[in-house]
């Protein structure tokens, strides 16, 4: 125990969710068997945890790599894919390896059945995310993504229309677009397609967060459920800071005897969380 005698609790609730577990066991497997594996785009949005594969033989590749590559296992990550990556590896003979997460699978199909029906479909979810992406690829591209209802302020929408969510958004967010749109006069129909486990993170994080004199939230910089975690933490306790990594800590944020607090994102590894605690202990 360092001199400041830290009390430090991770929050047991943090960490992996199903989907994201499910791919990495998936690549571990096959990196063991095989000493290498394709990955389309980062397994985790998690540097610390995608370099630790990467170091096991993870070959991390974007789409136009994919148009290249013949004969070849790739890993399609859990955020999932658009049709046109699996007819790009059926044209170059790639077996894909696909751990795309059950929830977003259930939500490719029903944007696919509402694209079907003629449907005027709206994605609130983060422009350029790969799960944004691979649901977009179920309209053809003509899902209208947005990630702020101010973005629809000056754009002509049909009386009918039919929102859906990306998994990992905010469900006090999603309620308030679907609020708004009603609001404003639209025929809406709308699915609350967020992950639970997402969700119910943001029902048990508060009470976690108002424990402690300090929290430390740890993710990736590009996790969108990370920043939604985050900000939820920072709701209830403002003294949350955001690091990505053991090496942003300040000893100069604690004080003696504080009692500190660690979550993270479900795309943030729990060894990597231990990392932090020992570090905060250290202090």
């Amino acid at each position: 125990m360092g001199a400041h005698n830290l009390q430090v609790t991770i929050d047991q609730d943090s960490g992996f969710c199903f989907g994201v577990v499910y791919a990495i066991d998936m690549a571990e497997e096959i990196l063991e068997e095989e000493g290498y594996l394709y990955c389309l785009g980062d397994i985790v949005h998690n540097d610390e945890e995608v370099e630790r594969l990467k170091a096991k033989g993870l070959r991390i590749i974007e789409h136009d790599a994919l148009k290249d590559l013949r004969n070849e296992k790739v890993l399609i990550r859990a955020h999932g894919e658009a049709p046109d990556t699996y007819r790009t590896a059926l044209e170059n003979n790639i077996t894909l390896i696909d751990a795309s997460c059950p929830v977003v699978l259930k939500l490719q199909n029903r944007i696919k059945s509402s694209f079907d029906q003629n449907e005027k479909i709206l994605i609130f979810g983060k422009h350029g995310h790969a799960e944004v992406i691979g649901l977009q690829g179920q309209t053809n591209n003509e899902a209208l993504v947005f990630q702020d209802i101010a973005e629809l302020d000056n754009v002509e929408l049909p009386q009918n229309i039919t929102l859906y969510s990306q998994t990992t958004k905010s469900m006090d967010k999603f309620y308030g677009v679907k609020d708004e749109l009603i609001a404003r006069g639209y025929n809406l129909k709308a699915n609350d397609t967020i992950c639970r486990q997402v969700s119910n993170r943001d029902k048990d994080l508060p009470k976690f967060a108002q424990k402690f004199d300090k929290v430390v939230f740890v993710s990736g910089r590009k996790s969108s459920n990370g920043k939604v975690l985050y900000e939820v933490c920072l709701k209830n306790n403002p003294n949350t800071y955001f690091i990505s990594s053991s090496g942003e800590l300040d000893v100069n944020l604690f004080t003696p005897g504080d009692s500190v607090g660690i979550a993270g994102a479900t795309s943030t590894p729990m060894w990597l969380m231990q990392e932090v605690k020992a570090a905060l202990e250290a202090f």
